[in-house]
């Protein structure tokens, strides 16, 4: 990493609709804090429009979005058509769960980040959430 920003990283942790399993959002949330970010969580039972509006309040570097529904492939769209509505185009949008290599290319391909399974080691997110941010918010 050349470039180190001169803040702390600011990320936004979501969990989207009906799914009520929030243990992997919140060990995220902690593992990205005890490294030195700033992390704002949402709570169970956001709209894709509260996870934007409130990444938009909060002046975030990045969303994570938590999901073990099945909802992945309407949740992650909705949520990067909000973001290009109101001019996010240069907040990272991530996450992870239970979703199927196919989907994740797939939504790779739409714009989405790189996604993690259940299992990833939270070193590996923190070191993608960290590289990200300085190569593409360092102003």
């Amino acid at each position: 990493m050349s470039k180190s920003l001169n803040r702390p990283i600011r990320v936004l942790v979501a969990k989207v609709g009906l799914d009520g399993h929030d243990r992997g959002a919140k060990i995220i949330a902690t593992s990205l804090r005890d490294a030195g970010m700033e992390v704002i969580y949402t709570g169970l039972r956001q709209t894709p429009e509260m996870v934007v509006n409130t990444a938009l309040q909060e002046d975030v570097d990045a969303i994570g979005v938590s999901i073990l529904s099945g909802a992945h492939m309407t949740v992650f769209p909705k949520i990067i058509q909000i973001m290009k509505e109101k001019g996010l185009d240069n907040v990272l949008i991530t996450g992870g769960g239970i979703i199927p290599d196919s989907d994740m290319k797939t939504l790779n391909e739409s714009g989405i980040g790189q996604l993690f399974p259940p299992g990833t080691n939270t070193k590996d997110i923190i070191s993608y959430i960290t590289d990200w941010v300085t190569e593409h918010r360092n102003f």
